[in-house]
């Protein structure tokens, strides 16, 4: 429902404002925060990890895990996993360190990872190389560490150059800050856009010479470089790059390649090829095996990381830049995440399918046509270390994948993929190659109910989500006299997905409000990512309308099989998902509470306010200066005498994605019409909250509002 059609509804608030008030009586602000402190307790004993990967020889893998003192990076035997060596930088001066972002050489001998273990009281990380020696199958094994790099900056994903003589990384010297959007944006002061900006460059370094060396610039200081691959003669870089700022530019990322000694080359310009890449974005390059081509992931994608679209295929020369690509995967209904050549005829793609994440052989045919493998796995659990950036790790032959994999009811660990191996739909068809978190799953997942995927269908999409039932709720024996409550909770991207993920993590979790008593529902409404590229698309020129119509009839489709209360359904969500509530309750009624997190209220004075404007012009099909009519309608502001719903606001002061006048302006549009409000602002936080208390904050916030307007009991 849209524009006025939605007006029907607002009757109902007339006598829903006692309802509220009589609610907001019943609130123990200090029991819920016993509450959530008791299940963010117990929640922690389970150990998380940083990055893993397998030898190019299939023999070892490496990961880091986090301990109650930092990550460690530890190497193990893939045919006897229990015999482990830690590997580590670490000195006595620091009693709380990290290392990880591993990365094995060629001859898998030698493993290079970052650390802060050996800098003297300060967080700056360098590059490290274990040297390994001994037979570690058999117990017998050592690790010389040298430090390689001396750098002064932000430092990320390393790689070996194929022949082993260099490693390269991602540097930002002199930073002041985490690269992108997500981290807090320094405070405005000197010319704007001009003065302090922070480029990150690809830097090498001699990975034979074992001593600390200053890093080496392989790209110019004009270019702000996102993700980047080696040429398979390690000649060359292939690599996303725009120009500075980078947070703002990737939208317009540029494919170059550029030899070690020489100039960057454009190879494919989004922005002037008149195929269907046109204006889209670029990701995860890769080289095929002999040199001549590069694949990538093209799409339309809200945030660099996170990343889904189509496989698309150019000639490494450059030979047709503005028009060369092709399209590998078209009309699949499935958002590809991550890739790496089989061989020059075929590439590994790991992909998003609903609700599954799915790893599959996809074969070139010359006429560029292609065919699809049964998966190696196809799991209802998510890939990856957690952050934005899928990291999948393979041996040299292609036989065995690792990867760290969580869902619901698993927590993290690392796991072993053979390509040869059973395909299923759960965790039994992979091998764990570390038990950190046995028994947890028992003792912590039994403080949060049990989850299921749900699907449904809307205005010819196929739709799924993810249903959390409360704490002790029996699907098998329900007890039908009773009514839950129910909270939605919004992704952000919008082009993301909600996947099977372990434990409470982020400020709003579904983990944390089922440990509470609600039902949740995790829609991925049109725009998300899981369904394809035309899916992804849907929502185009037309936010919070049609994904607001999705995310309804899933509600309904809820309140058919569950016993829900229908008058005790809340909304919340994180950026998109913060806009998303925002929009929702001014067109519609049927949410009794909302929380709203670093949203965004008013996309025309969003488009001048935030640090990443390019994002939106393939959304939105011109400047908000070319078509203001067409962000105006998308704007909760231009509807808030419509809110009748109890609306929290919580934001980062330094968020420069979504800025924080965003939700002063709809904080003080609901306080100026008498709806129950609150405004939290938190001090040095970006769009992505780092602080812990802060985080936690949130989220017993979050709990006790919910508590006072529609209480689990």
């Amino acid at each position: 429902m849209k524009g006025t059609g939605i007006l029907a509804a607002l009757a109902l608030a007339a006598t829903a404002t006692g309802a509220w008030a009589q609610a907001s009586a019943q609130a123990n602000p200090g029991e819920v925060r016993t509450q959530v402190m008791q299940l963010l307790k117990a929640s922690q004993k389970s150990h998380g990890f940083r990055s893993a990967a397998i030898s190019p020889d299939g023999k070892l893998v490496a990961y880091s895990g986090w301990s109650p003192t930092g990550a460690r990076v530890t190497v193990a035997a893939v045919s006897s996993p229990d015999h482990t060596l830690g590997v580590s930088a670490r000195t006595d001066a620091k009693e709380r360190c990290s290392e990880g972002s591993v990365a094995w050489a060629p001859d898998s001998q030698h493993l290079a990872f970052l650390s802060d273990c050996a800098s003297d009281g300060h967080e700056q990380e360098n590059l490290f190389v274990a040297s390994l020696s001994g037979d570690l199958a058999s117990g017998k094994a050592h690790a010389a560490v040298a430090q390689l790099s001396d750098a002064a900056g932000e430092v990320g994903f390393p790689t070996y150059s194929p022949d082993g003589s260099r490693i390269a990384f991602l540097y930002v010297a002199g930073a002041t800050r985490a690269a992108g959007a997500l981290a807090a944006m320094k405070p405005w002061s000197g010319v704007i856009g001009e003065d302090g900006i922070e480029i990150q460059r690809i830097a090498t370094v001699d990975a034979r010479a074992m001593k600390p060396m200053k890093p080496e610039f392989a790209t110019p200081a004009t270019l702000h470089v996102y993700e980047y691959a080696w040429s398979p003669d390690s000649r060359k870089l292939a690599y996303t790059a725009a120009n500075p700022p980078g947070e703002d530019n990737w939208w317009v990322a540029n494919l170059y390649v550029q030899p070690l000694d020489g100039a960057p080359q454009i190879v494919f310009n989004p922005t002037q090829t008149t195929g269907a890449m046109h204006g889209l974005q670029i990701a995860v390059p890769r080289w095929s095996p002999d040199g001549q081509k590069i694949a990538f992931i093209g799409g339309l994608m809200s945030d660099q990381g996170s990343t889904g679209g189509d496989v698309w295929m150019v000639a490494s020369s450059g030979a047709n830049a503005t028009a060369g690509a092709v399209d590998l995967t078209p009309g699949r209904t499935t958002s590809p995440a991550w890739i790496r050549w089989a061989d020059n005829h075929s590439l590994y793609v790991s992909e998003l399918r609903g609700g599954l994440s799915e790893l599959v052989r996809m074969n070139l045919n010359s006429d560029n046509t292609t065919s699809f493998s049964q998966p190696v796995y196809a799991l209802a659990g998510s890939v990856g270390d957690g952050r934005l950036h899928l990291s999948i790790s393979a041996a040299r032959n292609d036989s065995s994948f690792v990867f760290i994999a969580s869902a619901f009811a698993h927590p993290p660990e690392v796991y072993l993929a053979r390509t040869m191996g059973n395909m299923g739909t759960d965790f039994a068809a992979l091998t764990p190659l570390t038990h950190a978190n046995n028994g947890v799953a028992d003792e912590a997942g039994s403080l949060w109910g049990k989850s299921l995927s749900l699907n449904w269908t809307n205005e010819g999409f196929h739709v799924q989500g993810w249903l959390h039932l409360p704490k002790g709720y029996d699907p098998a024996h329900p007890d039908t006299s009773h009514k839950y409550p129910m909270i939605v909770l919004v992704h952000g991207g919008p082009a993301a997905a909600t996947m099977s993920r372990w434990g409470v993590g982020g400020s709003l979790n579904a983990a944390s409000f089922s440990a509470l008593g609600y039902f949740v529902l995790e829609p991925n409404p049109r725009g998300s990512f899981g369904q394809g590229e035309q899916f992804a698309a849907a929502n185009r020129k037309d936010f919070g309308y049609g994904d607001l119509r999705d995310i309804l009839k899933g509600v309904d489709a809820v309140l058919a099989r569950y016993p829900v209360d229908a008058k005790r359904v809340g909304i919340t969500g994180w950026s998109y998902g913060g806009f998303m509530t925002m929009f929702a309750v001014t067109q519609t009624t049927r949410f009794r509470a909302a929380v709203a997190g670093a949203g965004l209220s008013n996309w025309q004075s969003y488009y001048g306010e935030n640090s990443i404007d390019q994002w939106m012009i393939p959304y939105f099909g011109a400047s908000v200066y070319d078509d203001p009519a067409v962000y105006a309608k998308s704007s909760a502001i231009n509807f808030i005498r419509n809110v009748k719903t109890p609306t929290l606001v919580v934001v980062g002061d330094r968020d420069g994605e979504c800025p924080a006048p965003q939700s002063f302006e709809f904080w003080h549009a609901l306080r100026d019409q008498h709806v129950p409000t609150r405004l939290v602002v938190y001090p040095n936080e970006g769009h992505g909250f780092v602080n812990p208390d802060h985080r936690v904050d949130v989220l017993v916030r979050a709990a006790a509002w919910f508590a006072q307007y529609m209480p689990a009991s």
